[in-house]
């Protein structure tokens, strides 16, 4: 974990130094566009900062138990509202659809934690696509037994085999960039809320990763008078 953390730390700080070297060196040879240097190289070391600073909050949160605030959610209402916010990004190349129970599902969750886990599992399944591949993103939300199901698929590359059992520990990543703890970190929300994170694959085809949640029923039975005194 120290390995990864300096390694983190390592990639920004390079573009940093080089940066700041060539605002001093450049800074007087040309004095008609030196406004619009320093304006370009200061959002350049703006963004490496946030970067720095995400790195950082993605291993404090790792390090320490979560601290959920649940409460009673309806589930339907969550998902919709994610995915109509993805679904404003899609275009020509990336296209989203959704499958949403009509049955009211509600589980017992940190709101702010399951809205950061779609919002991972989404993302990671929109990075999965190849750039010269027409992306589809599907979202669906159903009910087995007592469990609420919510899947995210894509039609990426995959995952092989030889990755397969290394997507859940932390550092692990497929990605040219990134700290390989965003599904460690979902995987230990999810638990939290005695759910359970799971995927399926096939290379070259697409990954469907599963978040499955317990129903709570107790507000619906209260509302159908199903409980005597």
């Amino acid at each position: 974990m120290a390995r990864q953390v300096a390694h983190e730390i390592k990639n920004p700080l390079t573009p940093m130094k080089l940066n700041i070297q060539y605002l001093l060196h450049s800074y007087n040879a040309d004095i008609e566009t030196r406004d619009q240097r320093i304006k370009n190289i200061c959002g350049v070391l703006i963004q490496q900062i946030e970067n720095l600073s995400a790195i950082a909050g993605t291993f404090g949160e790792f390090a320490h138990e979560p601290k959920p605030n649940n409460e009673e959610l309806h589930l339907n209402s969550i998902i919709t509202g994610i995915f109509e916010l993805f679904e404003k990004t899609g275009n020509d190349k990336l296209s989203f659809t959704k499958k949403i129970t009509d049955e009211d599902i509600f589980v017992y969750a940190d709101k702010s934690h399951l809205i950061r886990i779609i919002n991972n599992l989404l993302k990671n399944a929109i990075q999965a696509i190849p750039n010269d591949h027409s992306g589809k993103i599907f979202v669906s939300l159903y009910k087995d037994i007592d469990k609420a199901i919510i899947q995210i698929k894509d039609n990426g590359h995959g995952i092989d085999d030889s990755k397969k059992e290394k997507i859940f520990i932390p550092n692990f990543t497929t990605k040219s960039s990134g700290s390989g703890l965003g599904l460690p970190i979902c995987k230990k929300l999810i638990e939290s809320m005695d759910g359970e994170i799971f995927f399926e694959t096939e290379v070259n085809k697409g990954t469907s990763f599963f978040v499955k949640l317990p129903i709570k029923i107790w507000s619906k039975l209260l509302n159908q008078n199903l409980f005597y005194s």
